[in-house]
């Protein structure tokens, strides 16, 4: 079964520092048939405008993984980290039993455009930590390419959660395939472009829900897109 979230109904605003979109209920916007999904908490879509940002605030009990399409995103915590997140950069945080943190455009001059994903962990109150990696293009062109996992396998950066993430980058007529062992469910969230998915049509901003489906066939329906795929318990 696969069931669409399209780009359009989803939730956010215009805050004009920030223009966000929410595919799970998330801070003002609330709707009760879109909590999460599985362990996947919070998508939002963000475009940060030049020098604008986030200001330190606190999270708890909470893995968060920002991708950024464009542009670049400056990190500071209170584990002494500071980062700057660019495209391909797989990155993830472990709130925990307790972090604050900050996110700002590193750029003076251009907007930011990211994905911020939260994902509820299996176990609470464990140490916070951070962890960052850079992820060649190469590796994702015409493959999935796996960037975060339960593990750490592959080279991917740690989740604490029985979680595989993978993303790919799809020509036209480009095509990858999944297979979901029995129990698994998948999110598939379209970062750019547009894809089909088992014969369905996503474009950009889009999302579908997997369950009892035992393979997904990811075909780019566009040149130039992108995408998430989240292989869940």
């Amino acid at each position: 079964m696969i069931t669409i979230r399209r780009s359009q109904e989803r939730g956010g605003a215009d805050h004009g520092w920030l223009n966000t979109r929410h595919t799970f209920s998330f801070d003002s916007y609330y709707d009760p048939r879109h909590m999460n999904f599985r362990a996947l908490r919070v998508i939002n879509e963000d475009v940060v405008q030049p020098g604008a940002g986030f200001p330190t605030h606190p999270h708890r009990d909470m893995e968060i993984i920002t991708y950024v399409l464009e542009g670049a995103l400056q990190h500071k915590d209170s584990l002494g980290n500071g980062s700057v997140i660019r495209p391909g950069d797989g990155q993830r945080m472990s709130a925990g039993s307790g972090i604050l943190h900050s996110e700002f455009n590193a750029s003076k001059t251009e907007p930011v455009h990211l994905l911020q994903i939260w994902i509820m962990p299996e176990s609470k109150s464990i140490e916070p930590g951070y962890e960052q990696k850079a992820f060649p293009e190469a590796e994702k062109r015409g493959r999935l390419r796996l960037i975060a996992g339960h593990h750490g396998q592959n080279g991917a950066v740690t989740v604490h959660q029985d979680v595989s993430l993978y993303v790919a980058l799809l020509d036209k007529q480009q095509q990858v395939e999944h297979s979901l062992a029995p129990g698994r469910h998948a999110w598939l969230q379209v970062a750019r472009g547009a894809v089909e998915l088992n014969g369905t049509r996503l474009e950009q901003g889009d999302g579908a829900a997997v369950s009892d489906e035992q393979k997904l066939a990811i075909a780019g329906a566009q040149d130039g897109s992108e995408i998430l795929l989240f292989d869940l318990a």
